[in-house]
């Protein structure tokens, strides 16, 4: 197995299209996909040319791919995902990150854990200027994640919301680190 990225606790490592399966279930657990599409079930077809599609893509200027499958490093037990991709695949200047993990993992430090690791390297090894997050207003778990991250409150904004789900009508948040700021709190 190659791995990206290794914490305490978690090993990050490139999607396969045998994670069908544990992608399938992390989708369909309405309390892990409450913001993210209020919870309604998805697909195996969904996972198969949606999903996977997107968690297998490689970016030119990181050299690498963008979203890593996330597994217990003890146990090898797969947790979620983590993303970590610029906003242009030619550009390394401004990093998204997000997660997606499963319940068992909440509540342990695992998101604040992989979300520094995270940080940490594109700073320092892919180039990156910049990071950034969105989540809703209304998701306060995950803005308080993004906040134990390093990452700073930047603007409320109103998300582009084809089917509306609750909360969406308070909007959407941003957050975000600059590397100069990063390298001040080290």
């Amino acid at each position: 197995m190659c791995v990206f990225l290794e914490t305490r606790q978690l090993t990050l490592r490139p999607f396969t299209h045998a994670d069908a399966d544990d992608l399938f279930a992390l989708d369909n657990d309405p309390d892990v996909m409450r913001f993210i599409n209020g919870g309604r079930p998805t697909s195996h077809e969904a996972i198969r040319t949606r999903v996977l599609p997107r968690l297998l893509h490689d970016y030119p200027c990181f050299g690498t791919r963008g979203y890593w499958a996330a597994e217990e490093k003890a146990t090898g037990t797969f947790l979620g995902w983590f993303e970590f991709r610029p906003l242009e695949d030619h550009s390394p200047a401004v990093a998204e990150l997000g997660y997606r993990l499963n319940k068992a993992a909440w509540g342990r430090g695992l998101a604040t854990e992989g979300s520094r690791a995270l940080i940490s390297k594109g700073f320092t090894d892919l180039g990156v200027e910049r990071v950034t997050a969105n989540t809703m207003a209304v998701n306060t778990r995950s803005r308080r994640e993004m906040e134990k991250a390093g990452l700073a409150f930047l603007r409320d904004f109103a998300g582009d919301w084809p089917e509306p789900i609750a909360g969406s009508e308070h909007g959407e948040v941003e957050y975000g680190l600059l590397r100069a700021d990063w390298e001040q709190r080290r």
